[in-house]
């Protein structure tokens, strides 16, 4: 298995369980031979030039036992679907498949929504795509993914170029060596299985969409190119009013110790000029003549262009970025120095009214409609990192986000090549978003079962994202308050490892009646606290009165009681009433009710607004609950 560039530099425990977690990546822990080709993340991609290979794919299922995949020890099997040959009158037996004559799906895409046949199922399916490329000398090409659900193995022209594990994050595959003039073809083996070691596990509460649910694409670069970066606004131990500093580093790959590189931010009168050190990062601090921070209310965005090399091996990348200072201070969130309260909602990525997956900007267009209208500046991407045009939205208009990787409920907390797993993942979530202004918070897990075993795991994780980055709070959603009578507390250890602590509570509908929520007095953490999932289910549509379940009426009353509830609780600084839409999971099976749909969404899934909707959209337009 190959190790990604970005592992490397990790400490020597994280290091060691990150390769732990790659070698595991085949099915089960069966030994393999791994891949010598590079493997890596490469930041900021959707800035770059690529050739993008999203359309038709041709697609085979490999029904369980999965035997075109697997051999019978669990070891990836190179030499059946892989070689994508087609079937003869006469010469060698070439397994019975042939691409070249089978169907096809978009991508990207999930495949459930795409055929009717596949709307359930949770196993392997082959994709090959031919495509004309042309190789230049001096340059490297890397294969972008940018996530396949769940575990995935890429062939280029026969020769296998990397796995992955994790179905919400991308990842770079080199091609370079196994590319050719002319006609060349890429394989792609997607296993959306759950596994009772994955992350998330077996038991989830959404669809398990499976597939090439993103974009991919080839990017080619010199042989020395820009793989990382990191520019942000200068966070010392206290918020400084007039902050003009700006900080990071950009590191060079293949670099020899003391290659130029030049940073540009022309509308923040910065120019200069930068050298690697021996391994090929280059350090830089340096003070803008003039800088308006990012903030909801002004989401300011400049040109920052990164370059080194020059002539044919010249490497530039020009990303939108936005800098703003965001800091816990007491019970207070400060962004820019201010107290905020977060006016929130939960949102899945499922697509609004076509269904699926979110991968387009249209979808992200409408999403992001519903959340203006709602009076949101802040949204929840429950539970798993999101498209990243998700995050390029939220900047440019103004959203706040939480982002969380998929460690949800009950997971092999036991087991190191779990949390090797999860350190991967939240590697590659902060990698490829640490430069979003509109992300002020990363979430490790969501409603984990409170033990010592979790909470070690856990509070080593929170250290991990610190380490990773020092400038945002990290935070959790906890569904372990204990309620007795009209009193609540948290009794969870894991809260003093956070610095924001998210509560989920389902008073009113899953325990308790709506009226009961009024009489609660909570004693919560002295910190900030975000009423991270609390609502009720209703169909869009079904009226009755308040106290008849599933009417939207109902669903209204709930909230209601949750906000008075929840604005007696001094130090709440945010909420995200569970969910923006209705989304699909397979188990919910109420017919007529239900139908596979969690009803909780303020919006049904074909984007009609429930009464719940204009209740706290009202809320948020008059600030009723919560204080900064």
């Amino acid at each position: 298995m190959p190790t990604p560039s970005f592992l490397r530099r990790a400490s020597t425990s994280t290091y060691f369980f990150a390769m732990l977690a790659l070698s595991v990546a085949s099915h089960g822990a069966s030994a393999q031979a791994a891949p010598k080709n590079f493997q890596t993340l490469l930041v900021g991609i959707d800035h770059r030039n690529v050739v993008s290979l999203d359309g038709d794919w041709h697609y085979l299922i490999d029904q369980s036992p999965a035997r075109a995949l697997y051999s019978p020890t669990g070891a990836i099997n190179d030499n059946t679907y892989a070689l994508n040959t087609h079937p003869t009158i006469v010469g060698p037996h070439n397994q019975e498949y042939d691409f070249a004559t089978a169907p096809t799906l978009k991508v990207p895409g999930d495949w459930n929504t795409q055929v009717p046949q596949l709307f359930n199922y949770e196993g392997v399916i082959w994709y090959q795509r031919d495509f004309d490329f042309q190789p230049k000398p001096g340059t490297r090409t890397f294969l972008h993914i940018g996530a396949a659900n769940y575990r995935s193995h890429v062939w280029v022209n026969q020769k296998r170029i990397c796995d992955h594990e994790g179905g919400y994050t991308p990842f770079d595959c080199e091609a370079t060596s196994v590319l050719h003039p002319g006609s060349n073809f890429v394989v792609i083996a997607v296993d959306a299985t759950r596994m009772v070691d994955g992350i998330p596990s077996v038991g989830i509460d959404w669809l398990n969409y499976g597939g090439l649910t993103r974009d991919v694409s080839l990017l080619t670069v010199p042989t020395a190119f820009i793989d990382d970066y990191d520019v942000h606004l200068a966070h010392g131990p206290a918020w400084q009013p007039g902050n003009k500093q700006l900080t990071g580093y950009i590191h060079i790959l293949n670099a020899t110790a003391n290659t130029p590189v030049t940073l540009d931010i022309p509308e923040a009168g910065i120019h200069t000029t930068l050298h690697t050190d021996a391994d090929g990062r280059a350090p830089f601090t340096v003070t803008a003549s003039k800088l308006t921070l990012w903030s909801p209310d002004s989401p300011k965005l400049y040109k920052v262009t990164l370059a080194t090399g020059t002539g044919d091996q010249r490497d530039s990348i020009t990303d939108d970025i936005g800098f703003r200072d965001i800091r816990v201070d007491g019970t207070h969130i400060l962004l820019n120095g201010k107290p905020i309260y977060l006016q929130g909602v939960n949102l899945h990525a499922e697509a609004p009214i076509r269904g699926g997956r979110v991968d387009n900007d249209q979808d992200v267009s409408i999403l992001f409609g519903y959340l203006k209208d709602l009076n949101a500046n802040f949204v929840r991407l429950a539970h798993y990192p999101h498209d990243e045009r998700m995050e390029r939205a939220a900047d440019r208009d103004g959203i706040m986000i939480w982002s969380e990787i998929p460690l949800w409920q009950h997971i092999s907390f036991d087991k190191p090549e779990v949390y090797a797993k999860a350190v991967t993942m939240l590697k590659e979530m902060i990698r490829r978003d640490r430069n979003k202004a509109s992300v002020i918070l990363w979430s490790i897990s969501n409603e984990t079962p409170n033990n010592p075993t979790r909470t070690q795991f856990l509070t080593n994780l929170a250290n991990e994202a610190r380490a990773l980055d020092p400038t945002r709070p990290i935070t959790s959603a906890l569904n372990t308050a204990h309620i007795e009578g009209t009193t609540a507390t948290l009794p969870d250890p894991f809260a003093n490892a956070l610095d924001v602590v998210g509560v989920n509570q389902y008073i009113g509908w899953y325990t308790g009646t709506p009226e009961s929520a009024d009489k609660i007095q909570w004693t919560l953490p002295q910190k900030p606290i975000i009423a991270s999932e609390f609502g009720a289910e209703a169909k869009q549509g079904n009226h009755g009165t308040v106290n008849q379940r599933w009417t939207e009426e109902q669903q209204v009353f709930v909230l209601q009681h949750q906000f008075t509830m929840l604005s007696k609780i001094p130090q709440l600084r945010g909420d995200t009433p569970w969910i923006l839409m209705d989304f699909r999971s397979p188990t919910r099976n109420i017919p007529k009710l239900q139908d596979g749909y969690n009803r909780k969404g303020l919006i049904s899934e074909d984007g009609k607004k429930k009464e719940a909707f204009y209740f706290v959209q009202k809320t948020y337009k008059e600030h009723s609950v919560g204080k900064p």
